[in-house]
């Protein structure tokens, strides 16, 4: 004889079965984006390859694998002398030696300014590249080895288990014309344009988050409880959408990412604001990964 189930009860098992769906689409919509959140560390123009961040002084720098150079690149992935680079009143100039082997795109380099430019120029010598960067009134390489020994053995980032709870809506309260002071780990200090702060409630109480960027694409930098022990000491990086038509988004605390300085030694990241430093446990996304 077959069972019978009531109509409330098969009503009940389609409930579940529905929820259950809505949680495996959530949660592979945020394994779809850690995904491609490691395969962008693991990018040409990802953190993962960082092998120096090279200052350079006003005039003339030598560089090349050499310790004699003023600029010394990895020994045994560069030519013992490649050139010169050449600072002058903020324009940064490449002087390459003959035969020296270094590229832009596939276009051998001889004399090249290549600061400043709308977008950055990169120069490749067998497996390394580098280009140009400016913090404050200082000016320094970024060096990438695409054979990079971090890279190899770089098996992933630990995360929290995914939770949808931690999709927090949020009120956007704009803040036209509203400047922040962010410090990065340099202890250089700059005054950010900020276009809102965002209000949620997590547990009952009330938390605010100021954001840097755009209204379109917001960018927070914060700071919570979990940071003495299981997520990077120094905080963590949050985007988000801009406000809808109502004046809100969604802050979603499982794409909480580690800063670059948790992947390198190399990178100059952006400190939480004191007024992003939450007391309260996030206890969402990227766990620690390094203590650069």
């Amino acid at each position: 004889m077959k069972k019978q189930f009531s109509f409330p009860a098969l009503l009940l098992l389609g409930v579940i079965l529905f929820a259950f769906r809505a949680d495996t689409a959530y949660e592979n919509e945020i394994k779809e984006w850690h995904k491609k959140r490691v395969e962008g560390l693991k990018a040409e123009n990802g953190w993962l390859n960082l092998v120096g961040l090279l200052w350079l002084e006003e005039g003339e720098n030598t560089f090349g694998g050499s310790s004699d150079n003023d600029i010394i690149f990895p020994k045994d992935k560069s030519n013992a002398t490649l050139g010169k680079i050449i600072l002058k009143d903020g324009k940064v100039t490449v002087v390459a030696d003959k035969n020296a082997a270094i590229f832009q795109d596939e276009t051998p380099v001889e004399n090249l300014e290549i600061f400043p430019s709308e977008k950055p120029v990169v120069l490749k010598h067998k497996t390394l590249r580098w280009f140009i960067i400016k913090r404050g009134d200082k000016y320094a390489v970024r060096l990438r080895d695409l054979d990079a020994q971090q890279l190899k053995d770089f098996k992933g980032i630990d995360a929290y288990p995914i939770q949808e709870n931690w999709k927090v809506k949020a009120k956007f309260e704009p803040t036209t014309g509203k400047k922040i002071a962010i410090t990065d780990v340099t202890g250089r200090t700059d005054d950010q344009d900020s276009p809102g702060t965002l209000v949620f409630n997590v547990k009952g109480k009330e938390y605010r988050l100021d954001a840097v960027g755009s209204e379109k694409s917001l960018f927070i930098i914060f700071a919570d409880e979990t940071n003495k022990k299981h997520t990077y000491g120094s905080g963590r990086f949050l985007y988000a959408s801009g406000p809808d038509k109502d004046g809100y988004t969604y802050l979603d605390f499982n794409k909480a990412t580690n800063p670059p300085c948790a992947f390198s030694p190399y990178a100059t990241c952006p400190l939480p604001p004191k007024q992003n430093k939450l007391a309260v446990a996030i206890t969402a996304g990227e766990k620690r990964f390094g203590d650069h």
